[in-house]
């Protein structure tokens, strides 16, 4: 009870506080950003073999998880130790190069890091010391490694996504950020909405305009935020998913026929509305006279 008490007696220090320790997840959400498609990969080779050949005799391969083996250079094979793994810092210090050969340490990692700590201070300052704060820093966690493994893999693991989804849910029992009837309605119409539009444009087209996993992230956002940020949740990816797309193309070029996942114009748009839902929503409904 005095740590609470002094932290919501000193919000500066209590910002400081969930930055620094989401620099720290940032460093973990690496991690999870480069092995969870490969722990995937390798389940699913085991899967086939496994119902290619039923008798064949289990394979025992290093151990390759979240935690295993110990982070190394991928150039030299140099163990990486504590204190070349301090979030920030250690990319600093080393002037982004491994101690052990000097090959170059790709700038993303700092950023995540960065981001995770901007993110996770901003969710501090808007909640302050409270279980919304909680809430947000898990919803926030989660988004970033699903933003990032879209990026590169064009996947969204059910992995990240169910789980955080029924976290919402029992988040909202509480009506920490709504109340259960909407949570529930929220989750339901955030993945049939989406399911709607494939299966509309796929008949119209022929064509695939999204993957499953698009649907159950809008079902995860609608989970916690409750069906009535839906609306503002789609028009904002489409809005995020058109300013970057054009951007993409008009700056580097980007061939049009190349698939961009929608993953992470969801899950930025999500955040927008998880914060500033209401304004926007009230904002709209005044501009357009029906409120």
């Amino acid at each position: 009870m005095m740590i609470l008490d002094y932290l919501e007696g000193n919000l500066a220090f209590f910002i400081i506080f969930v930055s620094i320790l989401g620099a720290m997840v940032g460093s973990f959400l690496n991690v999870v950003i480069y092995r969870l498609p490969v722990m995937m990969e390798r389940q699913w080779r085991q899967h086939c073999t496994e119902l290619d050949n039923p008798d064949a005799t289990e394979q025992t391969h290093e151990p390759f998880n979240l935690a295993k083996p110990d982070s190394r250079c991928p150039h030299c094979g140099h163990k990486i130790r504590a204190w070349e793994n301090i979030p920030i810092l250690s990319f600093l210090f080393l002037k982004g190069g491994c101690s052990g050969c000097g090959a170059k340490i790709s700038l993303r990692y700092p950023i995540i890091e960065a981001l995770t700590a901007a993110l996770s201070g901003f969710a501090a300052w808007q909640f302050g010391v409270s279980w919304e704060t909680a809430g947000a820093l898990l919803l926030t966690w989660s988004l970033i490694p699903l933003t990032m493994i879209d990026i590169d893999h064009q996947l969204l693991p059910d992995n990240i996504t169910l789980p955080f989804l029924w976290i919402g849910l029992g988040l909202n029992l509480f009506g920490i950020y709504t109340d259960l009837s909407s949570a529930v309605i929220g989750a339901m119409a955030g993945y049939l909405v989406l399911w709607a539009v494939y299966w509309g444009f796929k008949l119209l087209t022929g064509k695939e305009g999204m993957g499953y996993g698009d649907f159950k992230l809008l079902a995860l956002l609608g989970a916690w935020m409750g069906w009535q940020h839906l609306p503002a949740i789609i028009l904002l990816s489409s809005l995020v998913g058109a300013v970057i797309g054009i951007g993409m193309i008009v700056i580097h070029g980007r061939d049009r026929s190349i698939p961009i996942p929608f993953g992470p114009y969801l899950a930025i748009a999500g955040l927008i509305a998880f914060y500033w839902g209401d304004e926007l929503t009230n904002t709209y409904l005044r501009m357009s006279g029906l409120s």
